[in-house]
C-alpha cells in the first residue's frame, strides 16, 4: 500500500518511447489546477484542525485525560502524513515528476505507512482504553500506560514502514525522474515482494485493525445502550453514562471516517496486483480521487471533535477568538455567560482527590467534565435571555 505512484511509473516503463512521450498519464491544465485545489485545501485544513487539537489538550489542565492523549497522538500522525507526505506525492502524482531527490522519496513513503499504522493502531488504543473504562470503571487509568502504549505504538509503526525507507529510490526516464520501489526481485510491478508486502499492510492496517474496533465496540455498545447501571438514578450518575455514551459516539464515527476513507485506496491496489487497471483511461484522475480521499482522513479528525464534543468545541472557539464575524462574537459572548455560570472552580474537590490518589481519578474527572458540559448545555435551553448579545 505505497503512497506513490510506482505503479503508473513502471507501466510507462512497460511503453514504447513514443508512447511515453505522448504522456498519458498528464493530465489537461484545468485539472490539475483543481486537484491542486483540492490539496491546499485538505493540507490547510488538516494541519490548522490537528494543530489545534494539541493545543487543546496540552494547553488546558483539565483536557489532559487518557482518551485525550490518544486523541493528541492521532492528531501527531495526521500532522505528519499532512505535512510530510501529502504535498510532494500530490506534485507528483499532477505533475509526473519527482523533484524532491531520492533521500525525500524513502523519506516520503516512509512516513505514509508509518503514520497510517500510529493512526490505526491508537483507534485500537483508544477502543481498548474504552472498554476497559466501561467494564472496569474501578481500576485505575494511569498516564504512564498511555505514555508506554504511545510508544510501542510508533515502534510497532516504524517496523511495518522500515522497507519503504530502505526499497524507495528514484529512477530516471526519459528526462522525468519518477519515485519508485526497487525490490529484490525487480520493480513492484513484477515483484512478488511487493504484492506480498502489500497484502500485510492491508491486513495489519485495515482489515484486521477494523474487525478488532467492530467487536470491541459492539461490546461496548451492549454495556452502554443494553442494560441499565445500577444506581443509574442520580442525576449525576445519569449525565456521567450519557457522556460515555457521547464519547463512544464519537470515536465510533471517527472510525466509520477511517474506514470509508482508506476502503477505496486499500482495493486499488488489490486490483493492481491482479488485474491491469492502470492502463485504462483516466486511471490517472482516478487514481488521484482515491489518494485524495484516503489522505482526507486526516482533516475529518478535528471536524469531528468540534461537532460531537462540548470541550473541543469551545476550544476551537478560543483558537479562533479573534475573528471579528458575528458569528464568532456571539459564540465568545455565550461561552462569557457559561463561565459566569459556570465557574472554573466547581470541581475542584474532584480535582484534589485526583492529586492526592494520581491518575487513578482520569476516569471520575473526564466522566465530570463531559457532564459539566451537557449541565451547561441545559441551563443555555432553559436561560437563553442571558446568553444575547
Amino acid at each position: 500500500m505505497n503512497s506513490s505512484p510506482e505503479n503508473f511509473a513502471d507501466t510507462a516503463q512497460l511503453l514504447p518511447n513514443e508512447t511515453f512521450y505522448e504522456d498519458p498519464y498528464m493530465m489537461p491544465w484545468w485539472s490539475q489546477l483543481i486537484f491542486l485545489t483540492a490539496f491546499v485545501i485538505l493540507i490547510t485544513v488538516a494541519l490548522g484542525g490537528n494543530l489545534i487539537v494539541i493545543w487543546i489538550v496540552m494547553a488546558h489542565k483539565r483536557m489532559r485525560t487518557v482518551t485525550n492523549y490518544f486523541l493528541v497522538n492521532l492528531a501527531v500522525a495526521d500532522t505528519l502524513i499532512s505535512l510530510l507526505n501529502t504535498p510532494f506525492i500530490s506534485v507528483f502524482l499532477l505533475y509526473q515528476n519527482w523533484w524532491f531527490g531520492d533521500i525525500w522519496c524513502k523519506f516520503a513513503n516512509f512516513v505514509a505507512i508509518c503514520t497510517v499504522s500510529a493512526s490505526v493502531l491508537t483507534l485500537m488504543a483508544i477502543a481498548i482504553d474504552r472498554y476497559m473504562a466501561i467494564i472496569h470503571p474501578l481500576r485505575p487509568r494511569k498516564t504512564g500506560r498511555v505514555i508506554v502504549a504511545i510508544i510501542v505504538i510508533w515502534i510497532a509503526s516504524t517496523v511495518l514502514s522500515f522497507p519503504n525507507l530502505i526499497y524507495s529510490t528514484t529512477v530516471n526516464f526519459n528526462y522525468t525522474e519518477i519515485c519508485t520501489f526497487e525490490w529484490p526481485d525487480g520493480n513492484s510491478a513484477n515483484s512478488r515482494i511487493d504484492f506480498w508486502y502489500n497484502i500485510i499492510i492491508l491486513l495489519a492496517t485495515y482489515l484486521i485493525p477494523m474487525a478488532t474496533l467492530t467487536v470491541t465496540y459492539t461490546r461496548i455498545g451492549v454495556e452502554l445502550w443494553g442494560q441499565q447501571t445500577i444506581g443509574e438514578n442520580t442525576p449525576v450518575q445519569f449525565e456521567r453514562m450519557k457522556s460515555k455514551r457521547r464519547v463512544v459516539k464519537m470515536m465510533v464515527m471517527v472510525i466509520i471516517i477511517f474506514g470509508i476513507c482508506w476502503l477505496p485506496y486499500h482495493l486499488y491496489f488489490v486490483l493492481v496486483s491482479t488485474t491491469n487497471i492502470t492502463r485504462m483511461k483516466y486511471i490517472q484522475e482516478f487514481y488521484l480521487v482515491i489518494y485524495w480521499l484516503a489522505m482526507s482522513n486526516s482533516m475529518y479528525n478535528p471536524i469531528i471533535y468540534c461537532w460531537m464534543n462540548a470541550k473541543f468545541r469551545q476550544g476551537f472557539v478560543r483558537a479562533f477568538c479573534c475573528c471579528p464575524c458575528a458569528p464568532c462574537k456571539r459564540i465568545r459572548t455565550r461561552m462569557y455567560h457559561v463561565r459566569a455560570l459556570y465557574p472554573a472552580g466547581q470541581f475542584t474537590m474532584s480535582e484534589k482527590f485526583y492529586h492526592r490518589n494520581g491518575s487513578s481519578m482520569h476516569t471520575v474527572t473526564e466522566d465530570m467534565d463531559d457532564t459539566s458540559s451537557s449541565l451547561v448545555r441545559k441551563s443555555i435551553k432553559h436561560n437563553p435571555h442571558k446568553l444575547v448579545d
